[in-house]
């Protein structure tokens, strides 16, 4: 498998260049900055930009959206809640794909797994490749994504993030922000270190909460 993490934009953020190293096809994980770094990347690998997936709606992490399928003509997908909002941050018309918890998505022969995580927005979603998490905004390295804004909800996060830790320690983390010590970390290893992933009870995670 190709993974590639790409830092871009002014907010930190990652997006993820994710290949099956024998077919070559190739899917982007979120566009908000930096489109021509990522077709960069995928013609020096000599990659077939198939499919572009967004983890969530908000426009830091979909804005760049129109300019990259114009460049690439690659199916797009979102979870069907977070649909409408991408085509309002993203102002676009294009045809975005329905997904849903448990869907698969195959990139070549590479199979990604959709696992719904609402809570920073209400169709944000995590994507597992293998032994990869594409956690969007869902969960950062020792943080989590803010919950304050149209659509968040603390206790619906509390819910995803125990889905999560459901997964094998071994499964690392890729966040869609670079808002950590380091870039991604084991699953594990969040869990001893991310005060938000400690919690077990609703009530204790929503205390972390001063609001």
């Amino acid at each position: 498998m190709f993974f590639r993490q790409i830092p871009s934009g002014p907010m930190q953020n990652f997006s993820y260049i994710v290949a099956d190293d024998k077919s070559k096809e190739a899917a982007i994980f979120d566009c908000g900055w930096d489109v021509e770094e990522m077709l960069q990347i995928a013609a020096k690998e000599k990659l077939k930009m198939k499919k572009i997936i967004l983890t969530h709606s908000h426009f830091d992490h979909v804005q760049k959206l129109n300019e990259l399928f114009d460049r690439t003509k690659a199916e797009i997908f979102a979870h069907e809640m977070e649909v409408d909002g991408i085509k309002k941050s993203a102002k676009t018309s294009l045809e975005i794909k329905n997904l849903k918890d448990n869907d698969t998505i195959s990139i070549g022969s590479l199979k990604a797994k959709i696992l719904h995580t609402p809570g920073h927005s209400v169709g944000a979603m995590c994507i597992l490749i293998e032994n990869k998490l594409i956690t969007g905004d869902t969960l950062f390295v020792n943080a989590i994504g803010r919950v304050d804004l149209p659509g968040g909800d603390a206790l619906k996060l509390f819910e995803s993030l125990q889905k999560i830790k459901k997964l094998d320690d071994s499964v690392e983390i890729y966040p869609g922000h670079d808002y950590g010590n380091i870039p991604f970390d084991t699953l594990g290893n969040q869990k001893k270190t991310n005060p938000y992933l400690k919690p077990d009870k609703k009530e204790d995670f929503l205390r972390l909460f001063s609001y």
